[in-house]
């Protein structure tokens, strides 16, 4: 039943919405010195910032500083997957120029990297399972116009009804799950793309089939433009390797677990990770910071002028200018602290892609303002903490150069991840001693109204 009756006039319609919206304004309050009397960690935080302890996992590992006796020590970030350095498999991949993203999710799902034959077979699974039913794909063109990434969770919500056994959680039905998502992502995103455009754009619809003889990444390319480089496809595959992955304690993949926990089906706890990972504070960061950019590079007049460069983003910091948020995006990470490796890794593997589109100056601009933003930081918060610059301060970028559109920039992060998420659900639901995960929320209601009669 409607909480407002559709034969209420509008004008009342609308003050009752009003009155309710103020009332939970004051319910909302919450007197911060209650998180340090209870010791709440907001945000499942310590008070070093480090996050709080809530689970084991085999999977990723996430390296930015390590515990001395003397508290925390900054130490330039690391990421393993299954045990295996990020940096290693990443170089591994340049010096054998081979497609690596398939590899990675093998590993990631199974905890062992595969022989020649078991990779072949498994990309084989994937292009097998790439395809989309008519009845998806249908659905997906009367979505039209919306959200591209609220297309992919009902997508994926969907293939729950065209999965004859879509309940059951054994290890076996998991992992066939799951390769049939990483193998669907890129087409649902690619088809959703051209629909949106066609739609907003008056674009002409094209509706690509997967190739079978190529990679994840070359798919995704021709199903969303037909014509790319080996360049672009490489780089590509490049991102989805560094974003596959990022352990249990990022917002989307803890998701995932606590709602795996419950032992929900796959589709469900997959469409509520797609959710948060659309949140602009976790995937949706990538925009951000290319629109940052665009401003950046009309609002500088001089690209190489240091001293105009600190004096903008120091007005950014102090909320005076762009946005007023006090935030430059793309700068500051919560476990790394010297260096996050993606990033690091995607501007040393970015040359060749800048040299091919011939945008040296703008790249040179955007490498300054990372050495810029990150001392502005430290001289006006003054902060012991050290920033760097994270995965989205250069991702957006790169995407933009390949000539993909800001619309899909979220859902490749979602196509890359959905890899860690399968593989932590399996995890969740099949490692020993498991339990649903219930954290504890401290009702401090009473107290709150005590506190007010004494002020009155």
């Amino acid at each position: 039943m409607s909480l407002i009756n559709e034969n209420v006039p509008d004008m009342k319609k609308e003050y009752i919405v009003y009155k309710l919206s103020e009332c939970a304004k004051y319910a909302c309050k919450m007197d911060n010195e209650l998180f340090t009397k209870y010791n709440v960690k907001r945000g499942l935080r310590n008070e070093d910032g480090t996050g709080v302890l809530v689970g084991l996992t085999k999977i990723g590992n996430v390296v930015g500083y390590e515990k001395t006796s003397d508290g925390l020590k900054p130490i330039p970030g690391k990421l393993f997957y299954r045990g295996y350095d990020l940096d290693d498999i990443v170089h591994a991949l340049l010096r054998e120029k081979r497609y690596g993203f398939e590899e990675v999710a093998y590993l990631l799902l199974s905890g062992e990297l595969p022989d020649k034959e078991q990779l072949a077979s498994f990309k084989e699974l994937i292009n097998d399972n790439m395809p989309l039913d008519k009845k998806t794909t249908m659905n997906i063109i009367d979505l039209e116009g919306q959200n591209i990434m609220n297309i992919l969770a009902r997508s994926v919500l969907e293939m729950y009804t065209f999965d004859s056994n879509p309940d059951d959680i054994s290890r076996d039905n998991l992992m066939r799950q799951s390769i049939e998502l990483i193998s669907k992502f890129p087409t649902i995103i690619a088809y959703a793309y051209s629909i949106f455009r066609h739609s907003t754009h008056g674009r002409s619809l094209h509706i690509r089939y997967p190739d079978e003889n190529l990679s994840l990444a070359e798919n995704f390319l021709y199903m969303i433009k037909k014509t790319y480089t080996p360049i672009e496809a490489r780089m590509l595959d490049l991102l989805l390797v560094l974003q596959a992955e990022h352990g249990g304690g990022n917002n989307s993949t803890f998701t995932v677990r606590v709602t795996s926990s419950t032992k929900t089906d796959t589709y469900s706890s997959i469409a509520a990770g797609i959710g948060s990972l659309k949140g602009p504070l976790h995937g949706g960061a990538n925009i951000k910071m290319v629109n940052m950019f665009h401003h950046l590079k009309e609002a500088i007049s001089d690209w190489t002028n240091v001293d105009e460069i600190d004096t903008y983003l120091t007005r950014m910091l102090n909320k005076e200018a762009y946005d007023k948020s006090g935030l430059i995006y793309g700068i500051g990470h919560a476990v790394y602290t010297i260096s996050d490796p993606r990033a690091v890794l995607l501007k040393e593997l970015a040359g060749e892609l800048v040299a091919e589109k011939k945008r040296e100056k703008e790249f040179a601009f955007l490498e300054l303002i990372e050495q810029r933003a990150i001392a502005c930081f430290k001289k006006i918060k003054g902060s012991k903490k050290q920033v760097c610059a994270n995965v989205d301060f250069y991702s957006g970028f790169i995407y933009e150069m390949m000539g993909l559109p800001h619309e899909i920039y979220t859902p490749l992060f979602a196509m890359a991840r959905i890899v860690g998420w399968t593989a932590h659900r399996i995890e969740e639901l099949h490692f020993d001693g498991r339990r649903i995960i219930r954290p504890a929320y401290k009702n401090v209601l009473e107290e709150e109204q005590y506190k007010a009669i004494e002020e009155r």
